[in-house]
């Protein structure tokens, strides 16, 4: 295979730079090793310098790693002084312990320490290498605990800070002979071992405040479950104490509860959660406790709005020593514990305001009210109609300067408020009947308006003594009561029946009299089966209309018998062809004479005068049956040789002038000549007569 010129030069090159490198290692070292790595004899001679400076495949630091295994492990776990360098000098050893310098050369100087960042060895921060050096410690000067601190050559096999641990009993006896199993930094301060505090102790309370100025033995008495003693043990620890294992709670057990869950915290514990570490007391002035609005609102009152801007000594006062006076646990609806009863007690033990201020007010302001038309369904008096749409101070006036305003006792009655515009026309009836809470209008009116009368409400009949039924009950209110153009000063337009028709006297207050006064013949039948005036014999429907079939014979003195009875009352009483100006339908009849209604048929034969009496021989009740008594009511006796002559015989017919023919009755003979006239034999015979 050929090989490549390039690759030639390559190798050729390598090889003249590997032999200069070997010829200067050969040349004699820069300068005499410091003692503490001249006493090395493996670093003597050409051959040593490979130990620090490295071989083929290592470097300088690597090869310090190798005898210095210590700081290699501060530099890998970045611990102590080494493991806190700069990235720059933690791969550079040499820039801090420079080398060759001379045996007296000291490798560890101030430079060293400024390059890693200490101005001042004797100021050097213990907390760099996890040791907080404070109290007595910083007077100490450094070779206390270092004995090597200062030597400029260290002895085989010491070293200069390191190897010291932090625990005091490296350097201080133990007075407890073992006893305490805690380190001594657990008690004690590095100022004085008469100092005693308690480190970690503010895992669970810190020393500071009220609780700074107490000893150890005061919560930590020998023979406690707590003592110092028991507490050094690492066998068993007994559980932290919470704050009420020492403290009285005077807080309600409720607000303990509530308090505890919103911190996530056990009852016991939860002190803390508003009383800080730094209190002298719990009442410390100078730390006062303040509350979050969450915490408050935990004792049963939030403070919303308007609370929210209130200072706590507003409602809590300051002055108060005892924690119930300053703190008496008030509800957050007991409005009247901190503010004025502006209603001057008129709610005091009343049923309704049962929720305090709160019945009618909201939590966040007085003003408006939340008195709502509702709710007014609580008190003695609904609001509805009308009175739904008043102005509270309507009713509620207001009051003068000083003076509360009223609304307990308020008058409710519907006649408290409202003049009677009756009257008291309906007093008399309403005392008969039970009181009604509203008051005696709202037994009829409605309380939208005054003339919103229910129908059903309103009995005329039992409250005017005048039953609307019938026909009036068909007609309008205003026929009786016409409505005024304007109200009176009541408010009232309805008018009065007396100012339109006048004083109520019946049925003729607003009727007439379509009879003349025909019915009214004395006192015998002013009151008709307890009905008076025309109810006597009309119902209210109509004058047409009879209560009971009208006795003819009773009201008139004409019984209406056989052909009377059967008879249609217009063959006596003629319809008229239009109502008068009474109403009155029908023609007043003839009278109550045969002849006022029926023609004589004897053609005034037996006229008297101006009258005829049919009733001498005709019965009333029959005209066609006879009364009449010959032997009695005529002028000529019968006897027993007439009596059986037919009547004909004796009453013929009469022609009249008019053509008619009519019986003859009179004049008539009453002789026995005039009628069976003389024979001449009998006058021969006929003596003269005697005289009676």
């Amino acid at each position: 295979m050929r090989v490549k010129p390039q690759l030639l030069v390559a190798i050729a090159s390598l090889a003249v730079v590997v032999l200069v490198a070997i010829v200067d290692a050969r040349r004699a070292a820069p300068g005499e090793l410091a003692r503490v790595h001249g006493r090395e004899d493996d670093l003597e001679g050409r051959s040593g310098c490979t130990q620090c400076h490295g071989g083929w495949f290592s470097n300088m630091t690597d090869s310090c790693s190798e005898c210095h295994d210590a700081i290699a492990a501060d530099l890998e776990t970045k611990s102590g002084l080494h493991g806190t360098l700069t990235p720059e000098l933690f791969a550079d050893c040499g820039a801090c312990h420079d080398e060759h310098h001379g045996a007296g050369f000291a490798l560890v100087n101030d430079r060293s320490f400024a390059l890693a960042g200490v101005a001042d060895v004797k100021a050097f921060d213990h907390c760099r290498v996890g040791f907080q050096l404070d109290g007595a410690h910083t007077e100490l000067d450094c070779a206390r605990c270092h004995e090597n601190a200062y030597d400029r050559e260290l002895p085989a096999g010491a070293q200069r800070f390191r190897g010291l641990e932090q625990d005091c009993a490296t350097c201080h006896a133990d007075p407890h002979d073992g006893r305490m199993q805690v380190a001594c930094a657990s008690c004690h301060g590095q100022t004085t071992w008469a100092g005693l505090h308690s480190l970690g102790h503010d895992r669970f309370l810190p020393l500071i405040g009220g609780h700074g100025d107490v000893s150890c033995r005061e919560c930590h008495a020998k023979e406690d479950a707590h003592s110092l003693e028991v507490l050094g043990e690492r066998r068993s620890q007994p559980a932290p104490r919470e704050c009420v294992d020492c403290h009285e709670v005077p807080h309600a057990r409720e607000f303990v509860g509530r308090v505890a869950a919103q911190a996530a915290c056990t009852e016991g514990a939860t002190c803390a959660t508003c009383h800080v570490p730094e209190h002298t007391s719990f009442r410390d002035p100078a730390l006062a406790t303040t509350l979050t609005p969450a915490q408050h609102a935990a004792s049963g009152f939030a403070l919303d709005a308007p609370h929210h801007e209130a200072r706590c000594e507003a409602c809590h006062a300051p002055e108060a020593l005892e924690f119930a006076a300053r703190y008496p646990g008030r509800g957050a609806d007991a409005c009247d514990a901190c503010h004025e009863d502006v209603h001057a007690g008129q709610f005091d033990g009343d049923a309704f305001a049962a929720r305090g201020c709160l019945a009618c007010h909201a939590r966040t302001a007085w003003e408006p009210h939340e008195f709502t038309v509702d709710r007014h369904a609580d008190t003695r008096f609904a609001l509805g109609g009308a009175h739904a749409e008043l102005e509270c101070r309507e009713c509620h006036f207001d009051p003068p300067e000083g003076v509360a305003r009223e609304f307990h006792g308020t008058e409710r009655l519907c006649e408290d408020c409202h003049d009677d515009a009756h009257a008291g026309f309906f007093e008399d009836v309403a005392s008969e009947l039970p009181a009604l809470d509203a008051g005696e209008c709202a037994r009829c009116h409605g309380d939208v308006a005054f003339d919103d009368v229910p129908e059903s409400r309103f009995d005329h009949g039992r409250w005017t003594g005048f039953p609307v039924d019938g026909a009036h009950a068909q007609a309008e209110c205003e026929v009786c009561h016409p409505l005024a153009d304007e109200p009176d000063e009541l408010g009232r337009r309805f008018g009065r029946v007396e100012r339109h028709f006048g004083v109520v006297a019946g049925c003729v207050t607003c009727h007439e009299d379509p009879h003349g006064g025909a019915f009214e013949r004395g006192p015998a039948l002013a009151s008709f089966d307890g009905r008076q005036d025309c109810a006597r014999c009309h119902d209210a429907s109509s004058f047409r209309a009879l209560e009971a079939p009208f006795d003819h014979g009773l009201w008139t003195g004409f019984a209406l018998v056989e052909e009377h009875a059967a008879a249609a009352c217009t063959a006596c009483h003629a319809p008229m062809r239009k109502a008068d100006e009474l109403g009155r339908t029908l023609e007043r009849a003839n009278g109550p004479a045969c002849a006022d209604c029926h023609v004589d048929p004897h053609a005034g034969q037996f006229r008297e005068g101006k009258k005829t009496d049919c009733a001498r021989c005709h019965e009333s009740a029959a005209p066609r049956y006879l009364a009449f008594d010959h032997e009695r009511d005529a002028r000529f006796a019968l006897g027993e040789a007439h009596a059986e002559v037919a009547c004909a015989s004796c009453h013929d017919d009469l022609e009249l002038s008019d053509g008619r023919t009519v019986v003859r009755y009179r004049p008539l003979p009453t002789t026995c000549v005039e009628c069976h006239g003389v024979h001449e034999e009998v006058l021969l015979r006929k003596k003269p007569r005697r005289k009676p």
